[in-house]
């Protein structure tokens, strides 16, 4: 049975992802396409308002923030007891709590007793709001905001509406986290006018030091403004003020704070303060307009489907969620879940150049060079690694935290072993090039990677009595195969990594490296007796967790349509669609596309996204399980990858982003992409 038979017959598959949505909650997206609301607090996951430095992920709670997390800073902790570096979470800053009338504090009041409760994402000016009335008394509106235009701070404003007479009660509490035990709380008041609270926390081992501080904004002024103090006990780490509301009264104010680690600063403290007061001083309308000119500037890049509003909505989720999480001139990556969470300790994988990079490359290219920034500030631990390992080259681990260096825990043999991950950071580099044609970022850190690459790879292969160079004992992109000999993807990313290098000493007029021609030519591929691609030296056709062997057909390119309908065909059959991650039907979405079955690519891409999509916000897991939780930003790397380089018929050349030929599925009446003022089109 062919690919496509295979996908059109499994009725009971459709059956349950149809059920599971049914079941897993209400999704609502505006008509607009850019607004999804829910009054649905059932099976709830909340979205992460990210701005690349900090993301701040609010609790379901009302006003509470479940988690803030801080791109690029670690601490030597963990469950595992291994000493690998983990992602801090940091202090959450952005709590506030009311009470009304001296009753219930609203955080200890059950969500299902608030009337009309309504929340709302806004995409295209990032910000997640809530509505609710209270005891028929209080009216209560609130938007949580990481802001774009300061990558420190976040904002959270309030509108309160009297229904009738009610003396208001408001804090802001300060709460620590598992990797941020606050130890100092400080009141004060700067200039005599502007009420400041902070915060000192450490991190586990004490390594680092967190900071954060923050400020009441109020729309009246002078005497009209309440006064905040301190609250009791100076160290229940709350401040907060009193504000009487007559009937029809509405006030409206706002908490305004950032954070900052020692890892960032040599004195976070006062930076921390420094950047609060900051916001202050700009005020809220300020800050706001300054957000939405930066998320303005981002969604000029943007990919608009027209003929099917689901996958419209997918994408453009996923486009929200990878621009929320990197940032141009920071010099840091992407974990797989983003600044969602401490999944995965928060570290960088292969899961950045190969699946989320090639999206943010095609449109936002100074933003993709952060990404590459990263990899060439450990460059040198790289070439340690390699020389540890006993190679030449640069090795680059295959998790990356913050200092460089291998953060795999032991017990996982992708550390030792999953090599594909130096090739991967090398084609990113020569693919950015192709994009932005910068050669002096070639020359200064594009080609000391990119050769260092192909030294190690060299170094890594063997050659046995036919004169092939093989690539022996690897953990496969499948990582279901470990310690096997010649992998599919492997090995072909390795003989594209050398070519790519080869090229880029062209352009720089550069020496070509001992080797790097020859072991390029004879890296071999390994094929059944039908011509189907073998995934690795022997095997046998067993269940595998992920693409693999389908890779070298795309990203890779090394395969014909023919050889590419063939694998697809092979390795649909053999997916572990229960427990394998989100990527793989993203990748056989696009080669479809490619392939000329426009259909089947999106039958690939429904199964992309569909039993993995989590209630209300689109969240995406990483795999079907019900259980498992968003937000996974390998697996919209993918998904976006297929609208691209897929539907959206881009492709990434020596000319640069172009577009080629594709057919669209029926339905389907045009994908537009545009990136910073060009437009590719592809018509129905």
């Amino acid at each position: 049975m062919n690919a496509r038979g295979f996908i059109r017959n499994k009725r009971g598959l459709r059956v349950w992802i149809f059920a599971m949505l049914l079941l897993s909650g209400y999704f609502g997206f505006g008509q607009d396409g850019w607004t999804i609301s829910t009054a649905d607090f059932r099976n709830y996951h909340a979205p992460t308002l990210a701005n690349g430095m900090i993301g701040i992920t609010p609790s379901l709670k009302t006003m509470q923030v479940e988690r803030v997390m801080l791109n690029g800073v670690y601490d030597r902790y963990g469950s595992w007891g291994d000493g690998i570096e983990n992602i801090v979470q940091g202090i959450d800053f952005l709590n506030l709590d009311l009470q009304m009338d001296s009753g219930t504090w609203l955080s200890a009041v059950p969500i299902e007793s608030l009337s009309g409760w309504e929340q709302s994402l806004d995409l295209r000016e990032a910000y997640l709001h809530t509505h609710f009335v209270y005891e028929g008394k209080l009216d209560i509106q609130y938007s949580f905001y990481a802001l774009r235009g300061l990558p420190y701070n976040g904002l959270l404003t309030v509108e309160l509406r009297a229904l009738k007479d009610a003396d208001i009660h408001v804090i802001n509490v300060f709460k620590g986290s598992p990797s941020a035990r606050i130890y100092a709380v400080k009141q004060e008041k700067i200039a005599r006018v502007i009420p400041l609270g902070s915060v000192l926390a450490s991190s586990p081992t004490g390594k680092v030091v967190l900071a954060a501080a923050t400020t009441f904004l109020f729309e009246a002024s002078g005497s009209s403004a309440p006064a905040v103090t301190g609250l009791c006990d100076p160290m229940n780490n709350s401040r907060g003020f009193v504000k009487h509301l007559k009937q029809g009264e509405t006030f409206r104010f706002a908490l305004s704070g950032a954070e900052c680690a020692s890892s960032q600063f040599p004195d976070p403290k006062n930076e921390a303060k420094r950047f609060a007061l900051a916001g202050h001083l700009q005020g809220v309308a300020a800050m706001i307009q300054h957000h939405r000119e930066n998320w303005a500037k981002l969604w000029s890049s943007d990919i608009e489907i027209s003929g099917d509003f689901e996958a419209q909505q997918v994408v453009r989720v996923g486009l929200y969620n990878l621009y929320s999480n990197v940032r141009e001139g920071t010099g840091l990556s992407m974990s797989p879940m983003g600044l969602s969470s401490a999944d995965y300790n928060g570290h960088i994988f292969w899961d950045c150049e190969i699946w989320m990079f090639p999206v943010i490359l095609v449109m936002h290219p100074e933003m993709a060079k952060s990404i590459l920034d990263y990899r060439f500030k450990h460059l040198e631990q790289a070439k340690q690694n390699a020389v540890a390992n006993g190679y030449r080259g640069a090795m680059f681990p295959w998790e990356s935290a913050g200092d460089g260096t291998e953060e795999t825990p032991v017990w996982a043999l992708t550390g030792p072993f999953e090599h594909h991950i130096t090739a991967d950071i090398g084609i990113a580099c020569w693919n950015y090039f192709l994009v932005s044609r910068d050669t002096a970022w070639l020359k200064e850190k594009g080609f000391p990677i990119l050769s260092s690459v192909a030294d190690f790879w060299v170094s890594r292969s063997s050659r046995n009595q036919k004169g092939e160079y093989e690539i022996k004992n690897v953990v496969c992109a499948d990582e279901y195969a470990e310690n096997v000999n010649n992998n599919a993807f492997t090995n072909g990313a390795a003989k594209v990594v050398l070519r790519d290098a080869v090229r880029a000493a062209g352009v720089l007029h550069s020496k070509v490296g001992e080797g790097w021609k020859e072991v390029a030519a004879g890296i071999p591929l390994r094929f059944f007796a039908d011509s189907v691609i073998k995934e690795y030296e022997n095997y046998d056709g067993r269940t595998i967790k992920q693409a693999d062997a389908n890779l070298l057909s795309y990203p890779l390119n090394l395969f014909s349509p023919k050889e590419s309908r063939l694998a697809l065909e092979y390795y649909t059959l053999r997916v572990d669609k229960a427990h394998g991650p989100a990527m793989t039907f993203g990748i056989f979405s696009v080669i479809a596309s490619r392939i000329g079955e426009p259909g089947n690519a999106l039958d690939y891409l429904k199964m992309a996204y569909k039993p993995n999509m989590r209630p209300p916000f689109f969240g995406f897991a990483e795999t079907a399980d019900p259980n498992d939780k968003p937000y996974f930003n390998t697996g919209a790397g993918a998904i976006l990858q297929a609208a691209l380089f897929g539907f959206g018929g881009l492709e990434i050349g020596e000319r640069g982003v172009v577009r080629r030929a594709v057919k669209l599925p029926e339905g389907w009446k045009t994908v537009r992409v545009k990136v910073e003022g060009r437009e590719f089109r592809v018509r129905e």
